[in-house]
Parts: structure tokens; sequence; C-alpha cells
């Protein structure tokens, strides 16, 4: 963490509200209300805390372009573990939650910046070290599994795996020994192996 970030933390404004996430603390958070939890989908405060803890720090946060967040980190984390957990449309978003078009942002730039990855793998290596391990596995455990596609996915990423009879694509996942995940690929059925790079 850089010296200006450090200090800028030091001397945050997180007295306005009772979230300490980022957004509240420097950005314009404060600007909507905060939401109330009633889903089995939100975090809870001990969970929240590893996960605020985890979080990367946004690039306005660093000075490194792009404005203050104006919703809670902790309410766009909820929400996308409501659509995760229910398996919801965007647009089918509760009212309770910011507007689905800047839920969709958050998730989309968190995936693109690479801070998806990042959160899992901090949240990883944090488990890693509570049951005792190294933070980095030096072994990992490979599998597959094909799952029938859906007559609506495009025939370029489905194939026949004739072993399983199946028509669809094939997932493979790799994990470590303790069943945390390291790396996924999704490839046609017709795949043989684990010849293609996670």
């Amino acid at each position: 963490m850089s010296q200006s970030v450090a200090s800028a933390i030091a001397a945050s404004n997180c007295g306005v509200s009772d979230c300490d996430c980022l957004a509240h603390r420097f950005g314009n958070a404060a600007d909507h209300e905060d939401r109330e939890r009633r889903y089995p989908s939100d975090l809870t405060d001990a969970e929240w805390a590893v996960v605020r803890d985890a979080l990367p720090l946004p690039r306005w946060l660093e000075g490194r372009g792009g404005r203050p967040e104006g919703y809670c980190h902790r309410t766009m984390v909820d929400a996308v573990l409501y659509l995760v957990d229910g398996g919801i449309k965007w647009r089918a978003m509760p009212a309770d939650f910011p507007h689905w078009r800047a839920v969709y942002r958050f998730f989309r730039r968190f995936l693109t910046q690479g801070l998806l990855t990042e959160l899992h793998d901090r949240l990883r290596r944090r488990l890693r070290v509570k049951e005792g391990r190294d933070p980095e596995p030096s072994a990992g455990i490979i599998d597959s599994q094909s799952v029938k596609a859906d007559a609506t996915v495009g025939a370029a990423t489905r194939g026949y795996d004739g072993g399983k009879k199946i028509n669809g694509r094939k997932r493979h996942l790799v994990v470590d020994c303790l069943g945390l995940l390291l790396a996924v690929l999704v490839t046609p059925a017709s795949t043989t192996g684990f010849a293609h790079e996670a």
C-alpha cells in the first residue's frame, strides 16, 4: 500500500455510515441509504470482515483514474452473491439492491481487471494458512466432467463425449489437497485430457 493511500485511510470519514467499506469511507456511497440485510446469501458481519480485508484497492483510491464509487462495496458483493445463489437474471435483481446495471458494472469491472481472481486467491491463501498449510499449494488434483448442453448452446462450443455419450461441454477443474479451487476451464465435451492451459 502506498504512503498516500495509507494516509488517506487514516483520514477517512468512516463515521458518516455504519458501513466500513472503502466506498463509504472515501467514495460517494453515503449518497445512498444503507440496505437492511435480509437474504440468506447476505454476508454476515464476520464474513464481511474477512472479505473486506481481502478486497483489492480500487484504482480511484490508488490515484490511477476513475471516479470514487457511489455504492457500498458490501451491498454490491451481497447483490452478486444473491444473483449467484438464486440463479436469477441481472434484470431480476430485487429493488433493495442498487439498480442491476450498477451491480453488473461492478461485477464486470472486478472480472475484467482480474480483481475477482485476486479476491479468490487471497481468500484461498488465508484459508490455507488457517489450516496450517503453506499459502501456495505444491500439488493439485485435476478432474473433468462432461455436462449436457442445451440446444441454444452454439455448436462451436460443444462437442460429443463418446465415453459418456454426452453432447455438450466439459468442465476441467484443478483443486488443491483441501479441495479449494485453483483453476477451471470449460471446453467442448469432445476434448480429451487436460491439454489446454488453465
